[in-house]
């Protein structure tokens, strides 16, 4: 297999992991994009034999609230900088859209940080580097199921075993399943592991 091949062959396997994450948040995501073969991924996306990764970029809605969509873009070229964070922010602005992930191959400026953090409350612009989505970590044998509690259930359960927020166990933000699914800080993620007593042990642990 010639570095053509290869490399169409590694971009396929990231995309395919991109829209099972946006699945996993509750984004809708169309079955044949999870399913797309990779006969099929080279003749939309390499029809020429290279990865043409401007076409990669795609707009996902979330089930409960078409008006919450996310960006996802694919930039070419081995490092990102701050020019090209400014037009995704743009693009992103342009069509009201106030959540974003770049998928990038090679390196992102210290100054494209600076940037995503200057944005709005309400706005966020994620990183992800394509090594980090070769696999879906979420479905290997070693990591337990995870489930990202609503306010009100995240509510429930502090009630329920009368804590405070400060009183769980904590995930770091930059935690890879926490990653993965999107979490910010203060959110509560439920973690199911299996058990041979009890079936199953539920913790609990808040997003810092």
């Amino acid at each position: 297999m010639d570095f053509d091949s290869r490399e169409i062959a590694r971009m396929w396997r990231v995309y395919r992991t991109v829209h099972q994450m946006c699945k996993d948040r509750n984004y809708l995501v169309a079955s044949g994009d999870l399913d797309r073969t990779l006969e099929q991924f080279k003749a939309e996306f390499a029809p020429s034999g290279k990865v043409d990764r401007v076409r990669l970029t795609f707009v996902v809605q979330k089930k409960d609230d078409p008006s919450n969509q996310m960006f996802v873009f694919f930039p070419e070229g081995k490092s990102v900088g701050v020019g090209q964070v400014r037009e995704y922010i743009g693009k992103m602005t342009k069509e009201s859209v106030t959540n974003g992930i770049i998928v990038y191959s090679g390196s992102m400026s210290p100054s494209t940080d600076k940037i995503r953090a200057a944005l709005p409350a309400n706005h966020r612009l994620e990183k992800f580097h394509e090594s980090d989505l070769l696999v879906n970590i979420t479905e290997h044998d070693l990591v337990p199921q995870h489930k990202i509690l609503s306010e009100e259930q995240k509510r429930e359960i502090l009630k329920r075993y009368r804590l405070r927020e400060t009183q769980l166990p904590r995930i770091s933000i930059d935690d890879p399943v926490a990653r993965y699914y999107g979490m910010v800080r203060g959110q509560v993620v439920q973690i199911i592991r299996p058990s041979e007593t009890a079936g199953r042990y539920v913790t609990y642990r808040m997003c810092m």
